[in-house]
């Protein structure tokens, strides 16, 4: 028996988490051993360039040495106390001191749990219990999230999964990303009793999508205006895109922030923070509840503190040489299709970068929906087998570490290369 047939008997649909089934693709998912750099080594023996980077956290690439040694170091004491550490206040004074909107944070055990906790506050804060999120930008699977948008643009919410009540996301209001008419038609509609907007600031769900010029000026005015809060999900762009993520990019505070991915170093974490009156409310210091078990795990703390000591220490350089690497790739990737003759798009911030088998831009999920998602299936199957593993979506985002080389990026060329030819 294989090892998804095993999968499969215990494991619903053989694996953990739905992207990795290869629905989007076909075909059945690697199975990963072990890695190291910029490589998966997969159980059938295989060494592919891997632009996952699961999805997010590993900057540096698989195994960054100092980050492994500081997981063994901290294992000398347990895997977890249920009690405060030093070694928290010191990750949380970090995270404060590279956002300056995060006067105060609390540290979770994954994104969803974030933005779950945000969406709670923020609530609580305002006395309110709409809230507005954008079509295509993903918050984890908490249920007041998980909707669809219905025939209009600006539209209330339906829920996009079975066990989801309705009355659950009845107050989930929802609008196209990168549609600002579509979001001031919520707060006309719905102004005074809307608690939040919560936006990917460059949304790394639907491919990579960066948000059009003065979009998210315009969302921090509005929500400003109406008396709601902005929050910024960047559990995939903190510490990601720049030292600050992306607001600092585009020079936004939001009310409330959240994080996940390059803050653990790769092993399971989430934040969320903002301004101190409103983290205030959060229990014990105010009357707004929020607990865990496992919130501060040593282990994540001390991965996520050693990632983020090394970005720190010379942060400029890091990512400036992620810039100059995925440019190319992405670069490099657009001249091959080009060549062949193939509609193609390669949209990137830093080193996030979303593929696109359409002519440009993309700019919200509709486009994404309406680009060749076969071709797409067909190039990902052939440069699986030249050895390299994408994210197995036209829905998701390519990772670049700083691990990846000149030698990574030629051979992708070559697949690439290879891929569109029989595409011609």
């Amino acid at each position: 028996m294989s090892l998804i047939e095993r999968a499969r008997r215990v494991l619903p649909g053989g694996v953990n988490s739905p992207v990795r089934a290869f629905r989007g693709v076909g075909g059945d998912p690697v199975f990963v051993k072990g890695a190291d750099g910029a490589y998966l080594e997969t159980e059938d023996g295989r060494r592919l360039i891997d632009y996952i980077g699961s999805y997010g956290p590993m900057i540096f690439g698989h195994r960054p040495p100092e980050v492994t040694a500081a997981i063994a170091e901290a294992l000398q004491h347990s895997t977890t106390f249920g009690a405060p550490t030093r070694a928290e206040v010191e990750l949380a004074e970090r995270i404060c001191s590279a956002f300056p909107a995060m006067e105060m944070v609390r540290l979770v055990n994954s994104g969803t749990e974030a933005t779950m906790s945000a969406l709670r506050l923020a609530r609580a804060a305002t006395g309110r219990n709409k809230i507005i999120k954008l079509a295509g930008c993903y918050h984890g699977h908490a249920d007041a999230y998980l909707v669809a948008a219905g025939s209009g643009a600006a539209t209330l919410g339906v829920p996009s999964s079975p066990g989801v009540p309705t009355a659950v996301t009845a107050d989930t209001l929802v609008a196209p990303y990168n549609d600002l008419d579509a979001v001031q038609a919520l707060f006309q509609r719905h102004g005074d009793d809307i608690a939040m907007l919560i936006v990917e600031p460059i949304a790394g769900n639907m491919g990579l999508v960066p948000p059009l010029p003065g979009y998210l000026e315009a969302l921090r005015e509005v929500t400003r205006r109406h008396g709601a809060l902005l929050v910024f999900d960047e559990v995939m762009t903190g510490f990601r895109v720049a030292w600050g993520g992306a607001q600092t990019l585009f020079d936004i505070e939001p009310d409330l922030t959240t994080l996940g991915k390059v803050i653990g170093g790769g092993l399971p974490i989430g934040a969320y923070g903002g301004r101190r009156d409103l983290m205030q409310q959060v229990a014990p210091a105010g009357p707004v509840y929020q607990a865990g078990t496992l919130s501060g795990n040593p282990l994540a703390v001390a991965a996520g503190s050693t990632a983020l000591r090394l970005l720190a220490s010379n942060h400029d350089q890091i990512y400036d040489r992620l810039e100059a690497t995925s440019a190319k790739l992405c670069g490099g990737l657009e001249d091959i299709a080009r060549r062949h003759g193939i509609p193609f798009t390669c949209q990137r911030q830093g080193s996030m970068i979303g593929i696109f088998f359409t002519d440009g831009p993309v700019e919200r999920i509709d486009h994404v929906d309406a680009s060749n998602l076969e071709r797409f299936s067909r190039v990902f199957h052939v440069l699986l087998k030249a050895g390299i593993h994408l994210p197995p979506s036209a829905y998701e985002t390519l990772f670049v570490s700083g691990a990846h080389g000149e030698e990574e990026i030629n051979k992708t060329f070559e697949a690439f290369d290879q891929a569109l030819a029989a595409e011609a």
